[in-house]
């Protein structure tokens, strides 16, 4: 079937979309569409420079026999602030406060827009980094690793605290979670992980970081790598932070019950930058 130039183009940055992180071969298109790979370069230099001015993402090109272009999602940080100043309006709303200072946050990590927006600046902050998994705790942060894992094209792997006949043998740990000084435990089946993994933790609330760092135990035994640890929201106020490195759209500074106040600010999403596969 022989494509008109238009549909190869929509098709082609379809296909691109869908498959972020990917390399693919101008063979592959080539033989897709049924045109000259002349032909195939000059549409993708259109659907580059059309990404780039649309803060879309980019294409990576990779030269060679073997080479090809790869799509990677990036967002400008004038996209990021508009959404994380959106975000931080949501959270400050008084009708959030729940009894003893916690916070509601089911309804924002439960709405796809918002989850869906908050991968994409996570995949973009780590789109130069190599990550082979992205992995959370069973809570209510699940949607936003899957986010995020789309848009890097990489699977989920999920730790429980409790074991799962589904999951197989598993491995468990004891940690000392952040806030609470309570001994916990976690487990992770044996068939997530392969030895070497490059591993994102992305987590929806960080406290004193007792669960990430539960996790970032996790993953030496396993002989994995933290490749960079991602969160939603981190508490400004934790008597003792276990993690120091790591990515953060907004950061809860104070709750005042009493006066029905909740201040919150940027994260330091801006303020860190990725080098070799940590944020520093």
């Amino acid at each position: 079937m022989k494509f008109r130039r238009s549909e190869r183009l929509i098709d082609m940055t379809n296909y691109l979309l869908e498959h972020p992180h990917q390399l693919v071969s101008l063979t592959f298109f080539s033989e897709r569409y049924g045109s000259a790979k002349s032909s195939i370069s000059e549409d993708l230099a259109i659907i580059k420079e059309t990404f780039e001015q649309r803060n879309i993402g980019t294409l990576q090109t990779v030269p060679g026999a073997a080479g090809g272009v790869r799509f990677h999602v990036k967002v400008s940080d004038e996209e990021a602030r508009s959404f994380i100043k959106e975000l931080c309006e949501l959270i400050a709303s008084p009708e959030r406060l729940l009894p003893g200072g916690y916070l509601y946050m089911t309804d924002i990590l439960g709405d796809p827009t918002i989850v869906q927006r908050a991968g994409r600046l996570f995949a973009s902050a780590y789109a130069d980094t190599k990550i082979d998994v992205v992995m959370t705790v069973a809570t209510k942060g699940i949607p936003l690793a899957y986010a995020v894992a789309n848009y890097l094209n990489v699977p989920v792997v999920i730790v429980r605290r409790d074991s799962k006949v589904t999951e197989g043998s598993t491995v468990s740990i004891n940690y000392v979670s952040g806030s609470a000084k309570r001994i916990q435990t976690m487990l992770l089946s044996k068939r997530s992980l392969e030895e070497g993994s490059r591993v994102l933790i992305v987590d929806d609330f960080m406290k004193a970081g007792g669960t990430v760092n539960g996790m970032v135990s996790m993953l030496e035994e396993f002989k994995a790598y933290v490749a960079g640890i991602a969160v939603l929201v981190e508490a400004e106020k934790a008597e003792e932070r276990l993690v120091d490195e790591y990515l953060s759209l907004v950061r809860l500074s104070d709750v005042d019950v009493k006066e029905k106040k909740i201040n919150v600010g940027e994260g330091n999403y801006f303020k860190r930058s990725i080098e070799g596969g940590k944020s520093v």
